[in-house]
């Protein structure tokens, strides 16, 4: 039989204390300019890897004097200049289109469908994915006026 020391007990105890906390939630931001820079690095003089348009959700990972770490919808990590991002919230459609629903059910009448990458604010203010007014829904508004509601796992930005 395995002997068990008092550090593994430890360690055991630890990850379980750590498993009953609460995950952080994450912060989204959208890009405010455009165009918005990402580079590999915290600085101008570094690689530009992509140029983002205005209202691109982003995860924000860190923020370090004047630049943030980010994360777009396709995984792909780097640094904006602070001030590239708003207070504005953004979600992008993930699969290849979403039904926008009257209300935050299945069987809700569809008041319009959102094709892949299309772009839709954040209608209802959401600390996280598990706190908006309705779990597992989100209401949103397309930028011709129209609103509704998605399924969260549908969208990129919460």
């Amino acid at each position: 039989m395995p002997r068990v020391t008092a550090s593994a007990l430890c360690f055991a105890a630890s990850l379980a204390a750590a498993a009953a906390l609460p995950a952080a939630a994450s912060d989204y931001r959208a890009t405010a300019d455009s165009p918005a820079v990402l580079y590999d690095a915290p600085s101008a003089k570094a690689k530009a890897l992509f140029v983002y348009g205005r209202d691109v959700p982003m995860e924000v990972l860190v923020n370090v004097e004047g630049w943030t770490k980010v994360r777009d919808s396709s995984g792909t990590i780097g640094w904006l200049s602070a001030k590239s991002l708003g207070g504005k919230r953004m979600l992008l459609v993930r699969g290849s289109s979403v039904d926008v629903r009257a209300n935050p059910e299945e069987s809700a009448a569809v008041v319009f469908r959102a094709e892949q990458n299309v772009l839709l604010e954040l209608a209802e203010t959401a600390g996280s994915a598990s706190s908006t007014g309705t779990p597992g829904w989100v209401k949103v508004r397309h930028r011709d006026g129209q609103t509704g509601y998605v399924r969260i796992s549908q969208v990129f930005g919460l």
